[in-house]
């Protein structure tokens, strides 16, 4: 019996083993936080230090999730935290596509410099403008409020423009002419061609925002004051003003709640996202 034979470049049994053998190991590591958050929000207080580690509670507390609304106003964390992201990673996404689309396909003098002039707004830690900007929104009346928040969402994110822009490069240009040609401008050919063909970039970036803005910890930190105001990443880390001691069962019932929206998001979305990403990588 002749051995078996391999193609050159293809791996064999034992690398394929050693790789996946990698990969689980991996996996266990990001899981066992996870799996640490459930079980112990499914615990007693008495259970969370006993010893030996009760990895599977029996019973469950399943009460300890209705708890955590009862305790605290966790419901208006909740809602705050919803309205507050869906309208910045909205106003973003669009904002970000426009200014992108016009990086992208008018040829206006300067604009590359001025591009240059976005890309380089990244290089600035975020520590350096936290000042001014505070000092900025302190005089115009805005602290304790979410217009701090949301209204600089409306001047777009360079990260997210220069994903769309490197996506947009790669669209034909032939479309443009053909738009041109039919009577259409710029906003028709934005609306009607370069929009529907860029949803994948356009979810990537979504996702993206929407990851930044859910566990957004800083900003609400510094500029809300009220509890009525407070996100769950706020309302999370008060959790446990009114207890001489930190619950954990319920604090983990109120994380799992917390991480549950993104978690469901990118394992839904994973596959637009990672396609925006390769998409927009390898062109322009």
């Amino acid at each position: 019996m002749k051995p078996k034979r391999y193609v050159h470049g293809e791996l064999s049994v034992i690398q394929k083993t050693a790789i996946y053998a990698v990969l689980f190991l991996f996996l266990g590591l990001f899981l066992f936080p996870i799996f640490w958050m459930v079980s112990t929000s499914l615990k007693t207080l008495g259970q969370v230090f006993q010893l030996p580690m009760i990895w599977i509670p029996n019973p469950p507390q399943w009460d300890n999730f209705a708890e955590v609304f009862r305790v605290s106003p966790f419901g208006t964390y909740l809602w705050n935290t919803i309205w507050y992201t869906g309208v910045t990673v909205f106003a973003t996404v669009l904002t970000s596509s426009l200014v992108a689309f016009a990086f992208a396909r008018l040829r206006a003098r300067g604009s590359k410099v001025m591009f240059g002039l976005v890309l380089s707004t990244m290089m600035l830690p975020p520590q350096v403008v936290m000042i001014p900007q505070y000092l900025l929104f302190n005089q115009l009346g805005w602290v304790d409020s979410y217009l701090p928040l949301v209204i600089p969402s409306f001047a777009a994110s360079a990260f997210l423009i220069f994903l769309l822009r490197q996506f947009y490069m790669g669209i034909s240009h032939e479309l443009d002419e053909a738009v041109k040609i039919d009577g259409g401008g710029y906003f028709t050919m934005y609306f009607r061609v370069i929009l529907p063909l860029s949803l994948p970039a356009m979810a990537t970036g979504a996702i993206l925002e929407f990851m930044y803005r859910w566990n957004d910890l800083m900003g609400p930190l510094i500029y809300l004051n009220s509890s009525e105001h407070y996100p769950l990443s706020l309302g999370l880390a008060n959790f446990t003003a009114s207890y001489g001691s930190t619950p954990w069962q319920l604090l983990m019932a109120a994380s799992v709640i917390a991480v549950t929206p993104p978690l469901l998001l990118f394992f839904f979305a994973q596959k637009h996202f990672i396609r925006g990403i390769v998409i927009s990588g390898s062109k322009g």
